[in-house]
């Protein structure tokens, strides 16, 4: 079994694990794992933009009161104002490794998105997230003092209780992971981790995110010791492209920002203004909620948004990527409405952490949606996403810096044990209850939800967590394997969220209980 050590092992390759990569390489040695290829995370999915006030006219308590405003008041105002008044910063930074923002005049393009008081999103057309981790990647390919691991599969972090030695304080030394290409499990050690592992939106059958959004780092984080919060705000993109053969694609927030409508296909009428004053451009919770009622009503299978009315030139030179995308599918944009659907896009709970990005194991850190920072409290904000990777990257990064001197390097690690485990002849299993969780998560614990429909997926979960438990006692560990332990934990962890709050707020909607509570409170889960 391979072992590596590292001053610093970052789990993640996408803007947060990347951009804390970047700052910790100037003085420290560092390590990071990407569960498939390294370019392949939500970062270079992302196609909207990145939010910073860097208008005349527009304020930081703007941009502080439109978040907070979308987020159902559920925010951490103190973690909102830090976020909001770095991102100029992190723009710059960005701007500093070569990302191309569309240009106007001598300033950056700003666009509007949905719940923005003011055009304050930069962007890199309609691509935004693909020419960052670009960025970020080739920067961190030529650090001499990074070392980059793709295709590596994380199974659990290693902590005290991995040590030949055993502490029970809970520190954490590093991960274990699988080597895809060889199935070789490997040790990757530290004085410090940081968890950049993404979402968990892959727990539901439609999902705008890539195959490896399975809650990864949320599931070792909370089976090594650490709270979760607020799981139950699943946000669900409102329109992604309704396509049989066509899986995963998002139509941008920004069409919407720049006049695109959401319409009927059965008379080609609006209806977004019956629901919300601002109409397209209401928070996304809203929207979405809105089309779930539309195609529940009528029967429908989608919805159409349709930004034909605009110019030909205008749309194709705002969204170039998704009029390229479509066109080969029989949709001209210029032309022709999108047929769209909402599909789980962003997971606004995660680990708690604080300012710092510190979890609660000594020795882990967390940046990025893995998290739940207090940010985005019951819906995310547009273009909140990458910033608060970028923001959190480097707060963890710098109090890593600042404090590792007194950051004890790792005991020796006793190797994984194998010895016990067999192959399993039975992976199509495997890929079954995969599917399984995916189609319950979304029939029972989707956009809007029951207690009887909770209960039911809560039920389905323990049958399948009894199932995992033997797959994963008895069979060697397979990336496959791992996902759908980590799958099942974040099911749970979800079901059991939803189940405790008794109120509907921001992306959490229950028939049972469809009004407000006057105090805001968030779901904490401690182990």
């Amino acid at each position: 079994m391979a072992a590596y050590n590292f001053d610093v092992v970052i789990i993640g390759s996408g803007a947060a694990g990347l951009t804390a990569a970047l700052n910790l390489a100037e003085h420290y040695k560092v390590g990071v794992l990407a569960k498939a290829g390294i370019s392949e995370s939500s970062t270079a999915q992302a196609q909207g933009g990145i939010a910073a006030v860097l208008e005349a006219g527009d304020t930081f308590e703007s941009h502080i009161t439109d978040t907070i405003v979308a987020g159902a008041g559920l925010n951490d105002r103190k973690t909102v104002e830090f976020v909001v008044e770095n991102a100029p910063l992190a723009v710059e930074k960005l701007v500093g490794l070569g990302v191309p923002f569309n240009p106007e005049g001598n300033k950056l393009h700003l666009t509007r998105e949905g719940g923005h008081s003011h055009r304050r999103i930069v962007h890199v057309d309609d691509a935004t997230g693909h020419a960052v981790q670009v960025a970020l990647e080739a920067a961190a390919v030529a650090h001499p003092n990074i070392t980059l691991f793709p295709d590596r599969a994380a199974i659990d972090l290693i902590t005290s209780r991995h040590g030949e030695k055993y502490s029970g304080d809970g520190h954490v030394w590093g991960v274990y992971a699988v080597d895809r290409a060889t199935g070789t499990i490997e040790t990757f050690t530290g004085r410090a981790t940081i968890l950049a592992t993404g979402g968990a939106s892959r727990a539901y059958l439609f999902s705008t995110s890539p195959r490896g959004a399975t809650g990864d780092g949320i599931a070792m984080a909370w089976r090594a010791g650490c709270r979760v919060s607020n799981m139950e705000f699943m946000q669900f993109h409102p329109t992604c492209l309704y396509n049989l053969d066509v899986k995963n694609f998002l139509i941008t927030e920004a069409m919407r920002g720049e006049g695109g409508q959401l319409k009927l296909p059965t008379n080609g009428r609006r209806f977004m203004p019956r629901f919300d004053k601002r109409a397209e451009l209401a928070p996304r919770d809203i929207v979405a909620r809105a089309i779930d009622h539309e195609i529940k009503r009528l029967g429908l299978d989608y919805v159409h948004l349709d930004i034909s009315h605009k110019p030909a030139e205008f749309v194709m030179e705002h969204f170039p990527t998704i009029y390229a995308r479509l066109l080969p599918l029989g949709i001209d944009i210029t032309t022709s409405p999108i047929p769209i659907v909402p599909a789980a896009h962003y997971t606004c709970g995660g680990v708690l952490i604080d300012r710092d990005g510190r979890t609660d194991l000594p020795g882990l850190y967390a940046a990025g949606e893995v998290t739940q920072s207090g940010l985005h409290g019951a819906n995310r904000l547009a273009s909140n996403s990458l910033l608060e990777c970028f923001v959190f990257g480097d707060a963890a990064a710098e109090h890593i810096k600042a404090n590792f001197a007194d950051m004890p390097p790792p005991p020796p690690i006793r190797p994984w044990d194998e010895s016990r485990v067999t192959d399993s002849d039975e992976e199509v299993i495997v890929q079954h209850n995969w599917r399984e969780i995916r189609r319950f998560m979304w029939d029972y614990v989707g956009i809007v939800r029951t207690t009887k429909r909770l209960e039911r997926a809560a039920h389905r979960v323990a049958l399948l967590r009894q199932e995992v438990a033997d797959y994963y006692g008895n069979f060697r560990v397979t990336p496959d394997l791992i996902e759908l332990r980590n799958l099942v934990d974040v099911a749970d962890l979800i079901v059991r969220s939803a189940l405790h709050r008794k109120e509907s707020r921001g992306l959490h909607y229950t028939l049972d209980f469809p009004d407000t509570l006057d105090e805001a409170k968030d779901t904490i889960l401690v182990p």
